[in-house]
């Protein structure tokens, strides 16, 4: 008697049912397999039937799903994994060699781009591909191996393989005001147009958290421009709008460069500020491991 066949649920179901469950939508699911939401609807409730329980709650806002539901996906979710990076090893080398790093959009631009001619030197043989956002890796929906971006932003159930420092500090054009009273008192700085990086949820740090772990915090209000995108505000930054708060990894090769200038001297440590993630449910690859490794090397070199 062939067991298997006795305890897996209808095979159709799990590809509408894994969809669903990491995208939290129906539709979503539908759109990104090319199917009407009637037919996901009813692919994931033959499932239940099948299983003789609920996995999603379904409210008039969305669908969320049930204790049962997220751990039956989660087990759903790395097989179908394992089995598609397993096929892709056995159509050949080199669709086994290819990996795809998820990588916010200034770090992929400032930081990792002047450094991938090092890598794809060192590992000719790997087809690295790399996918860039300004939004956190949870919402990111096509497929990758390993996600690079800041630490505290949201990353699901997603492996986290290490963490990496940074720092941040007060940035300028070198022909801002500020730049041309350098260095300047911490107490003075507050005083010109400073740049904000706003977000919701407000995922990094902003000038008033700034200060305030410096240990001058601030009662007044803080005016200035405000911006939804970091890159954004580093450009603003660059054309001599304003002051902003730079991370080192991103900024160093423009204050290298002259292009940015820092008008104080004050800086604040992060010990853990970047975060490199493994996709949940990959498996062990060559063409992944030789990119963590480098990644790895490559934060650490720029360690001070």
């Amino acid at each position: 008697m062939n067991r298997l066949g006795q305890s897996l649920p209808p095979l159709s179901t799990l590809l509408p049912f894994e969809a669903a469950a990491r995208l939290e939508s129906f539709s979503r699911a539908a759109d990104e397999l090319h199917l009407t939401q009637a037919a996901v609807s009813r692919q994931i409730r033959a499932l239940e039937d099948d299983l003789g329980l609920a996995l999603f709650e379904r409210r008039n806002r969305g669908v969320f799903l049930t204790p049962d539901g997220r751990e039956f996906a989660d087990i759903v979710s790395r097989a179908l994994r394992a089995m598609a990076d397993q096929a892709d090893e056995l159509r050949g080398p080199h669709r086994g060699s290819q990996v795809i790093l998820f990588c916010q959009l200034c770090e992929a631009f400032y930081w990792l781009m002047p450094r991938l001619a090092t890598f794809n030197r060192r590992h000719s043989d790997i087809d690295l591909k790399l996918a860039t956002s300004t939004r956190p890796v949870t919402e990111h929906r096509d497929p990758f191996d390993i996600a690079l971006q800041t630490h505290g932003r949201p990353s699901g159930n997603h492996r986290l393989a290490f963490t990496a420092t940074d720092e941040i500090y007060p940035i300028c054009s070198p022909h801002h005001p500020a730049a041309q009273q350098a260095p300047l008192a911490l107490s003075s700085l507050a005083g010109f147009e400073l740049l904000h990086h706003r977000v919701e949820p407000q995922e990094w740090m902003e000038w008033r958290d700034w200060f305030r772990a410096m240990g001058h915090p601030l009662t007044a209000p803080l005016p200035g421009k405000r911006f939804d995108s970091y890159p954004l505000m580093l450009q603003a930054a660059l054309e001599g709008h304003g002051v902003a708060l730079g991370w080192r990894r991103t900024t160093e090769r423009l204050i290298a460069s002259g292009e940015l200038v820092r008008p104080v001297s004050d800086s604040l440590p992060q010990p853990a500020a970047i975060a490199v993630y493994t996709r949940q449910g990959s498996p062990e690859r060559h063409a992944t491991r030789a990119l963590l490794d480098w990644l790895k090397d490559a934060l650490a070199d720029t360690d001070h």
